[in-house]
């Protein structure tokens, strides 16, 4: 698949002498920098660092790079050696010297803040960082929304033969993330066993306020050690949390405002497959289908955004005004989203209560038909999913 991606990172490489491509396991980030090599003159040069052959390479790492300054070189699963961005640093300053200044390098790797501070700690001023997402809407033609929906956006699930074979992959997908991942990061804290009841708990979650106590009361752990497991899926970019809106309001109004964060299982296939769902059928009967919608809209949504200088939260108070999401960028007044699924959207009180307080510059109801139309009080437009991506990918 041509993903969106590609023509912005070749467009960064134009820019700096390094960039960053973050992004969890097997969503294709490998694929991706493969095409950028097929596509580059010189041809690039390419290391594994989980292959032992292409690590042999770097134990005189300074006449390697120094070998290929001609040409771009990507280096893979690059969490793995965190101490390389030091060299890195003093390879691109030297290179600069001589006229090198950018398309050095192109980094990928799957924990996305222990390697953002890292790098940029030691590579300031000569790295930009992406995240590839799981495959979006705008990646795929419009009858394949609902597959995308139910398998996820992972490429070998989203591209398996049968639903059944989609499934079976996102088990072992799962399974490989616990036995290998999340126990180097987090071995310390929980075994095994105890972080698939974890993340299966959050699939229940899903869409849901974030409660770390309860979340812990069940699994019989203390709360903050589920809660930094909880960081460290973050981390590996496997669920995302969305924190509340935090804006002007009267004193009265904020002490309403609901306080803790919401959580997302960032890839709906995984979530689907943690619950035990196999296709969109099962999917649509499950009681998890509206809060899987919504998060499927959230992700395809801010995945469509094409500025790192953006924010994202919803708004709640106990009286239940709600807007499920709030994107802004450069203290812009927001945009607010209302995610439904049905193809005959509803918008209860709350949502307009909410528009009240906050005074969004647009408003949207997000639903799962195609028309486009002025819906309710004047000002909220009914949208297809596809059609909101689009509208954000053009102004953010």
């Amino acid at each position: 698949m041509d993903r969106c991606l590609k023509s912005k990172i070749k467009e960064m490489l134009s820019i700096v002498p390094a960039v960053a491509l973050l992004g969890p396991r097997q969503v294709g980030k490998t694929t991706l920098a493969k095409a950028i090599l097929a596509e580059l003159e010189p041809t690039p040069a390419y290391l594994d660092l989980e292959r032992p052959s292409d690590i042999s390479k770097l134990e005189i790492i300074e006449q390697y790079f120094m070998a290929h300054e001609d040409r771009l070189i990507i280096i893979d699963e690059i969490q793995h050696y965190p101490n390389l961005f030091k060299t890195l640093r003093a390879v691109i300053d030297d290179g600069e010297q001589r006229g090198r200044k950018t398309g050095r390098f192109l980094l990928l790797g799957s924990a996305s803040m222990e390697l953002m501070r890292q790098s940029s700690e030691s590579l300031a001023g000569r790295i930009l960082h992406t995240e590839l997402s799981p495959i979006s809407l705008l990646e795929i033609e419009s009858d394949e929304a609902l597959k995308l929906w139910s398998r996820g956006g992972l490429p070998r699930s989203f591209l398996a033969n049968d639903d059944s074979y989609s499934k079976t992959w996102r088990d072992g997908f799962v399974t490989s993330y616990i036995e290998r991942d999340m126990l180097q990061f987090s071995e310390q804290y929980l075994p095994s066993a105890t972080l698939r009841r974890l993340w299966t708990m959050l699939a229940h979650y899903q869409a849901g306020k974030l409660n770390i106590s309860k979340i812990a009361n069940s699994l019989g752990e203390r709360p903050r050690l589920v809660g930094r497991c909880i960081d460290v899926m973050v981390d590996l970019l496997l669920i995302r949390k969305l924190r509340p809106w935090y804006g002007k309001s009267k004193q009265a109004d904020k002490k309403r405002l609901v306080k803790t964060p919401k959580i997302y299982l960032r890839d709906s296939g995984v979530c689907h497959a943690l619950l035990g769902i196999t296709d969109l059928e099962e999917l649509l009967g499950h009681p998890i289908a509206g809060n899987s919608w919504e998060s499927f809209a959230i992700e395809n949504i801010l995945s469509s955004i094409t500025t790192p200088h953006y924010e994202a939260s919803f708004y709640g108070t106990n009286g239940g005004a709600e807007i499920d999401l709030l994107i802004s960028k450069g203290g812009s007044r927001p945009w607010a989203i209302e995610i439904k699924l049905g193809s005959a959207p509803h918008l209860s009180p709350g949502f307009y209560t909410a528009c009240e307080v906050i005074q969004p510059e647009t408003r949207f109801v997000v639903y799962s038909g195609q028309d486009r139309f002025p819906y309710g009080r004047v000002g909220v437009e009914a949208i297809s999913l596809r059609e909101m991506c689009q509208e954000v990918a053009k102004n953010f």
